[in-house]
């Protein structure tokens, strides 16, 4: 059963006022359906597609994996760089986003996590969440990033990115360009990462005992490159790598470590061997899942 706290959480703003809120994103959705009267071409279509496997390697690697969590080092060119990347997803700033996602980590499924559905349902952890009285970049959880000031513009004009994005691809494909290319791209891409934050601390498995319902979701993890494998990301968040074997596919980590044969990244955080025996283990049944868990490991740059 949900706690007051919860339950006062979920309506902290009215109804109207959250609809209101999401009106942009509503008409985003209704965009896609410009293709209707512009038609739809091949060019449109391939511009789709490599748009959403391009920007979902922007989130993962850039938002979540670099800015989140730090588990790889990198220059100030890329750095920025991979802000940009990002934040052409239309997902707010790049330090809203990890301020908010370092929050989720520290209270995973409990009260305060605002887009847990063990707390407030399925539908809000997937999208309510974002019209909701979460507007304002938690600068206290990320101090460490907020030093930049190409970072801190980024973050107060994050409409930017996303808007020059729409207009290169009216350039590159025509209105085909826009409807298809640029707002059904969008539209996917939202989704697939929303998909983290709701399914998979519903459905999935759980190898690590971490104290809140996160999951691995193979289906998940293949769309969103890596970022399905999320009860050993929970288990382990210090870690560049969320697919920990090599059957676990995490096509965010592989590109990042090809990036560090040519220098743009470096000291890639790899998942230790103790924790991979750990989860040997509990693969194969030799650790009683009621025994004592660990204590999580903590975030060291988290307020």
């Amino acid at each position: 059963m949900k706690s007051a706290e919860a339950k006062l959480r979920a309506r902290s703003l009215s109804r109207s006022k959250r609809w209101r809120r999401a009106t942009p994103f509503v008409l985003s959705h209704l965009a896609v359906l410009g293709a209707f009267w512009s038609g739809v071409t091949w060019e449109a279509v391939a511009l789709c597609f490599v748009l959403l496997f391009v920007r979902v390697w922007g989130i993962t690697a850039g938002y979540h994996r670099y800015f989140a969590h730090r588990t790889y080092k990198t220059g100030r060119m890329f750095q920025f760089f991979l802000a940009v990347l990002a934040q052409s997803s239309s997902q707010k700033g790049v330090l809203w986003w990890a301020a908010h996602h370092r929050v989720h980590h520290k209270l995973s499924d409990q009260d305060g996590d605002v887009h847990s559905p063990v707390q407030n349902g399925f539908f809000y952890a997937h999208v309510g969440w974002l019209f909701d009285d979460t507007e304002e970049t938690r600068w206290d959880k990320i101090r460490d990033f907020a030093m930049y000031p190409e970072l801190r513009w980024l973050n107060r004009y994050w409409a930017v990115p996303p808007t020059l994005l729409a207009l290169a691809c009216v350039s590159i494909a025509g209105w085909p360009g826009l409807f298809i290319g640029f707002f059904l791209s969008t539209v996917l891409l939202w989704h697939n990462t929303f998909l983290i934050n709701s399914v998979t601390h519903v459905w999935g498995k759980k190898r690590f005992d971490t104290g809140d319902e996160s999951r691995n979701n193979m289906v998940t993890a293949l769309l969103t490159l890596g970022e399905g494998w999320h009860n050993n990301h929970h288990h382990y968040q210090s870690s560049c790598r969320n697919g920990f074997y090599w059957w676990e596919i995490d096509v965010t980590y592989f590109v990042l470590k090809m990036l560090s044969w040519i220098g743009v990244v470096w000291d890639i955080r790899e998942v230790p061997r103790r924790v991979l025996e750990e989860g040997r283990r509990r693969d194969a049944g030799e650790i009683d899942e009621e025994a004592r868990r660990e204590p999580q490991e903590e975030l060291p740059f988290a307020a």
